[in-house]
């Protein structure tokens, strides 16, 4: 009787084993393959800036020079064969907003929600902040759009597996904005305009 209960006993727990499997397995193909993310800063009392991105991962894989290559990337059908920036993410444009006018290395950006696209360089990158904060990666991009233009130099820092944005350097009114992924940051000084 005992010997019954055990086997019993035994092949309910591989059954239960067996379907915790499965389950997880199939979350597993839920997870997309850049996660959706955001990180806000405020700066003084009543501003607040946001970036919204999507966060892909390094996997192994060489990313600047390659997976992103320096220039503008060569075009496709998505672009009518026209090269294009790349869109500082995975999936749509990463964007950032802010509610009040700020000063981006010391240029005016008016208040508002911009997409972020960028000509990455191995000793300089642009950045441009497009009015149209919508667009699908980069294919669709149009200088004619942009808000702001600047240029900023990128630098090595720990490895990072997945894309992020983030503020550092807070001084109260003022913060450096980053993008980092793999090796390389991106900082830009972000301030409120007087």
């Amino acid at each position: 009787m005992l010997q019954k209960t055990i086997n019993y006993f035994s092949a309910l727990m591989i059954f239960v084993l067996l379907i915790s499997f499965t389950e997880i397995n199939a979350q597993g193909d839920k997870i997309p393959k850049s996660l959706k993310s955001k990180v806000s800063q405020n700066l003084g009392t009543d501003t607040e800036i946001t970036f919204t991105f999507s966060r892909p991962g390094v996997k192994g894989r060489t990313i600047w020079g390659e997976l992103v290559p320096f220039g503008m990337e060569e075009g496709n059908k998505y672009s009518d064969n026209k090269p294009y920036p790349w869109r500082m993410g995975a999936n749509e444009n990463s964007t950032i907003e802010t509610n009040k006018d700020l000063l981006v290395e010391g240029q005016k950006l008016p208040a508002g929600k911009y997409g972020l696209h960028a000509i990455p360089g191995k000793d300089e990158w642009t950045i441009m902040f497009s009015k149209n904060n919508s667009l699908w990666g980069s294919y669709k991009y149009n200088s004619e759009e942009d808000a702001l233009t600047i240029k900023v130099k990128p630098q090595e820092a720990p490895h990072q597996e997945w894309l992020t944005f983030g503020f550092t350097d807070l001084e109260g009114t003022s913060a450096t904005a980053y993008m980092h992924w793999e090796k390389l940051m991106i900082p830009f000084k972000v301030q409120i305009a007087e």
